[in-house]
């Protein structure tokens, strides 16, 4: 079972708008390009969306190597990404978070549309 985060951290993540996410290089090692993102805590869970969908460079890393580091609320976790089984429950969770955290973003509406939708990410600390 994969580890979790304290509640403290994702009560500091809940607000955080720091999120930057390196998922490994295909050598498995190397961390990629830190990519700022927006993250939402949602299920008592840390989630991501990539706005470009699957076709993000990022998403396309995180999908393969299902590790790398994020940055996230001033500090660095080690860290497994978690592509998601879409479901309406998981969808709508995610999404309310997206309008709750980012309610006065012009960038609000692409995020809970159907491609970043299919590109969710479940991370959890390593």
């Amino acid at each position: 079972m994969a580890k979790k985060w304290t509640q403290e951290q994702l009560d500091g993540f809940a607000s955080a708008d720091d999120m930057h996410v390196s998922p490994f290089y295909s050598d498995g090692k190397t961390y990629g390009t830190p990519t700022w993102i927006w993250s939402v805590v949602a299920d008592g869970n840390l989630y991501v969306r990539a706005y470009n969908g699957k076709n993000s460079r990022w998403y396309k890393s995180a999908a393969v190597q299902k590790a790398g580091r994020i940055h996230l609320n001033g500090q660095d976790y080690e860290v497994e990404f978690q592509p998601v089984e879409n479901t309406p429950e998981l969808d709508k969770a995610v999404s309310d978070a997206y309008r709750k955290k980012y309610a006065n973003s012009p960038y609000l509406a692409p995020m809970i549309t159907n491609g970043p939708i299919q590109a969710t990410v479940r991370i959890d600390p390593k």
